[in-house]
């Protein structure tokens, strides 16, 4: 069944990750209008890979998870929602239409896939990776309301209100920038449950506790410029 009228566009940003892709690309739902793979700088086959299993590759050579999804959007095209995904296989493809039917229905505009809502393989989270996105999520309902468990990269949005949150964070601030942005326009913010698997092949991110903490320090301050800056500068 599609999307009702609505195009669906889908952003992978990738880092060597010619294993899992061939297993990302084949669970994505059907009616997904175009899959847009931004190679970050890979040293293996991922860009090749990609392009035999149909999606549209793009080179990002800056590296960092903002970067690579700014990229992808520029290669998207006009589709009416973006749906990011990681490409190392945590996240399930399968589990798409629950994060874009809210929007397609007209009941939300940004729905993020929560892992700590869904359920998760063991080991599929570190205890490290889980007590940052608990401690930022307390913060961001304090200080935002907004309904917030995790800060999961599997996540649908408006095309048309992601343009207008005029991203600017090229590294690992994206996913909460956008929270925090989205919730300042008093967009509809949703939460869903979703399946969240061991990664293929080693983190990038919290699959070390060195990239952990400095994801961990980015977003702490990127939440310390969102909160005192309103204040000083009304």
């Amino acid at each position: 069944m599609a999307f009702g009228s609505c195009s669906v566009g889908v952003i992978i940003p990738a880092l060597n990750e010619e294993t899992a892709l061939p297993l990302v690309l084949t669970e994505i739902p059907p009616e997904v209008d175009r899959v847009v793979v931004v190679d970050n700088g890979s040293t293996d086959r991922t860009a090749q890979v990609a392009q035999t299993l149909g999606a549209h590759v793009v080179r990002e050579e800056q590296r960092g998870y903002g970067a690579a999804c700014y990229a992808g959007l520029l290669a998207l095209g006009p589709h009416d929602i973006v749906v990011f995904l990681d490409g190392d296989y945590s996240d399930c493809p399968s589990d798409m239409p629950l994060l874009v039917w809210p929007i397609v229905r007209g009941e939300a505009d940004l729905v993020i896939g929560s892992r700590l809502l869904g359920t998760r393989e063991d080991g599929a989270m570190p205890g490290h990776s889980l007590f940052g996105n608990r401690l930022i999520s307390a913060i961001l309902r304090r200080h935002f309301r907004i309904p917030c468990t995790d800060l999961g990269p599997f996540r649908a949005i408006r095309r048309n209100v992601l343009d207008q949150l005029q991203m600017q964070d090229r590294g690992y601030g994206w996913t909460l920038e956008m929270q925090i942005k989205a919730a300042r326009m008093g967009l509809r913010i949703r939460e869903v449950p979703v399946r969240y698997r061991k990664r293929l092949g080693q983190s990038k991110i919290s699959g070390t506790l060195w990239g952990s903490i400095r994801a961990g320090t980015t977003m702490l301050r990127l939440l310390a410029k969102h909160i005192v800056l309103p204040v000083l500068c009304p």
